[in-house]
């Protein structure tokens, strides 16, 4: 009998990824969506079978604009992650992922100001158990309390819940909410002006999914006690504009990049790599990742 998994949030980006994955693997997956029928919390609720791996990506987010504009919606992901934490302290499942944020990072240290005045990436260790320092808007505050619950069941319950903080995920097949897919499609429409919200000066760390799901899982693999959290990340910067210029650049034209308004989130968000690279360095550049999602959309 194959190993059994059961993914929460099945039918959203990093779920699909982590699903596909997961088969090729030789995995036995059950995958569960709101979206297809099935509410994670009556699983959380009802279910008391034990899975080898449990994989916690359901959530109510959608972008910028949800996060800024929505934060009552966002705020439900409170109730949904204290299910799960409920669900695994109850079932024991061998291990379990928790994905917070690097939106749980404190906004103070996610400025321009901030780097200059010497703030370097940011450090796992920089988000402190005993300091309640401001994350980034609601969804802050509840990837900041899973993290904290995490903590809780991993202590108490010795409950085997790794935590990992993403930073900006892409693919080619995410949502248009987010701006790496909206600026392929910009770019095979070959958009002039190319439209990017705010100045075009807030920076981000892409992290292409393929990576995002590889270093989770060479970490489940390579080493069961360091159970995080743990930053997946690359260690680059790349701002709104450079992204624009990169993109029209593989797509073999050129327009003005033209700032516009809209939400942005924090001006500068760069992890430190140094403890995940130790587990599994990131394969894919930004360069050969925009390159994918022009191909891929295309095709």
């Amino acid at each position: 009998m194959g190993k059994s998994a059961l993914v929460t949030g099945a039918d959203g980006f990093v779920g699909r990824h982590m699903v596909a994955r997961l088969e090729r693997n030789g995995w036995d997956v059950i995958g569960v969506d709101i979206k297809s029928g099935v509410d994670c919390r009556d699983v959380f609720r009802h279910d008391t079978g034990r899975f080898d791996l449990v994989v916690h990506l359901a959530a109510m987010v959608g972008g910028r604009q949800m996060i800024d504009n929505q934060p009552m919606i966002v705020a439900s992901d409170f109730a949904i992650d204290s299910d799960f934490f409920q669900y695994v302290i109850k079932t024991k499942p061998r291990r379990s992922v928790y994905y917070s944020s690097s939106a749980a990072y404190p906004i103070r240290l996610q400025t321009h100001a901030a780097q200059r005045s010497g703030v370097g990436a940011l450090r796992e260790e920089w988000i402190e158990p005993s300091r309640a320092d401001e994350p980034d808007a609601i969804y802050g505050w509840v990837k900041l309390t899973g993290e904290r619950l995490a903590a809780y069941a991993n202590a108490q319950h010795n409950a085997g819940i790794y935590v990992f903080r993403p930073f900006s995920g892409y693919g080619s097949d995410q949502d248009l909410d987010y701006p790496f897919p909206s600026f392929a499609a910009r770019a095979l429409q070959r958009a002039d002006p190319f439209v990017v919200w705010g100045d075009g000066q807030q920076v981000r760390d892409w992290v292409h999914i393929d990576d995002v799901v590889s270093a989770t899982l060479q970490t489940l693999e390579w080493d069961p006690t360091t159970i995080g959290p743990q930053n997946i990340c690359t260690g680059v910067g790349t701002s709104m504009i450079e992204l624009a210029d990169l993109f029209m650049s593989r797509a073999g034209y050129a327009a003005e990049v033209k700032p516009i308004g809209g939400p942005t989130g924090v001006e500068r968000r760069v992890g430190d790599p140094t403890v995940s690279h130790k587990i599994y360095t990131p394969a894919i550049s930004i360069e050969e990742g925009v390159d994918r999602a022009l191909r891929e959309i295309r095709s």
